[in-house]
Formats: structure tokens, C-alpha cells, sequence
């Protein structure tokens, strides 16, 4: 790899992300900017149905605006008892002013009734690297839980505090974030994404 650090934009706006995903990388010759340091980017439309098509969308979208590397991500939870909702309307499962404690007390009052043999439920992440005009490749990971009846925990962001991971015996609201980072779905697609990033350095 060189010395010299590589400009990584990371393509989210979500404050909370974007540390997770900087502290995922901290050991990388990259140099992680965000879309605040693009004030005149266009915000791209998350149009796919799963996933990985919004990651693809995210990271080829916002390259070619930029001309810079870019990582495109995007995640959420889907709960079997809900048909996979909130799947890809995760982040604004809530409506336009979406919060994370709106999204959460959504998802429970949909899942009320539900009983704990039918709250099984799934985070997903689907990371694309990007150049302009050129898609690098994408990575997924998963991890399986179930969902709580009440929130546990002030850790993490999102869904954490409802994300019950039967290894642990906690919800992922409830441990440290590098216990989380271990086994969570971001951690998964970011083992796989190190892999592949550092391919593409070794190849400058």
C-alpha cells in the first residue's frame, strides 16, 4: 500500500454511521470524507428494493458527482412476522421526519401481539465501492436475533435497542460497540469490504 492516503467518500449522512464505519477503517491509508464535505452534491435517490441495488445506486451515484472513491451503504432490519419490513425503509420507517425512537416505537406497536416464536428478525448490510463510472465491487453480511417487546439498552443506533442477539443474551443496545462490531451485519460486510478495499490500494 503507499503512504499516501486515498480519499474514501463515505456516502451516508447519518452522524452515528458514519463513526462506526470511520472506526471500521481507522487502520486504513484513507482519508474519509463525508457528503458534508460536498456541499453541492446532489442527493441521490435510494431507488432499489434490496439492499445491495441501494448500495450499487449510493457508491456509483455519488462517484461520478465527486470523482472520488466512494463507499455506498446501506442496511436495516427485517422482521419475518412483517413480510421483511422494514427491509430498505428502515432509516425512514417512520415517515419524512424520521427518528430513530419513532422508528422503534413504530416497529413495536406493529409487532404487538406478535408472540416471541414469530419475532425472529435479521439485520442486513450491503456495502459497493466505487469509482466514477466503475463499480469496484459489493459485499453483504447478516446476523439473525429476534425483536424485544420494550427497548433495552442505550447503546448502538437504529434498531439496536430492540435487536435481541440470542448469543449474547443481550440486545445489541445493550454492549459495548467493539463486542457488537464482532458479529454484527456491518462488521460481516465490513470484514469482507477491508478485504476488498485493500485489494484496490495494493493496486494504485
Amino acid at each position: 500500500m503507499s503512504d499516501l492516503k486515498t480519499k474514501l467518500l463515505l456516502a451516508t449522512t447519518n452522524a452515528k454511521k458514519l463513526k462506526e464505519i470511520q472506526d471500521l477503517l481507522s487502520d486504513f491509508p484513507v482519508q474519509c470524507l463525508s457528503l458534508r464535505d460536498f456541499p453541492g452534491v446532489n442527493i441521490v435517490e435510494e431507488t432499489g428494493r434490496t439492499f445491495e441495488e441501494n448500495a450499487k445506486i449510493k457508491a456509483m451515484g455519488y462517484a461520478e458527482q465527486t470523482g472520488v472513491l466512494t463507499l455506498g451503504e446501506d442496511s436495516g432490519i427485517c422482521c419475518d412476522a412483517l413480510h421483511g419490513a422494514p427491509g430498505v425503509f428502515s432509516a425512514r420507517f417512520c415517515g419524512e421526519f424520521h427518528s430513530d425512537e419513532a422508528n422503534n416505537t413504530k416497529l413495536l406497536d406493529m409487532m404487538n401481539g406478535v408472540p416471541d416464536e414469530n419475532r425472529k428478525a435479521y439485520y442486513e448490510c450491503a456495502i459497493a465501492l466505487a469509482e466514477p463510472a466503475k463499480l469496484i465491487g459489493v459485499v453483504r453480511g447478516q446476523v439473525h436475533g429476534r425483536i424485544t417487546r420494550e427497548l433495552l439498552g442505550a447503546g448502538g443506533f437504529g434498531y439496536d435497542p430492540l435487536f435481541f442477539y440470542p448469543p449474547f443474551q443481550k440486545t445489541f443496545g445493550e454492549v459495548p460497540i467493539a463486542m457488537k462490531h464482532r458479529v454484527s451485519h456491518r462488521g460481516q460486510a465490513f470484514g469482507k469490504f477491508r478485504e476488498l478495499l485493500q485489494n484496490y490500494l495494493k493496486e494504485k
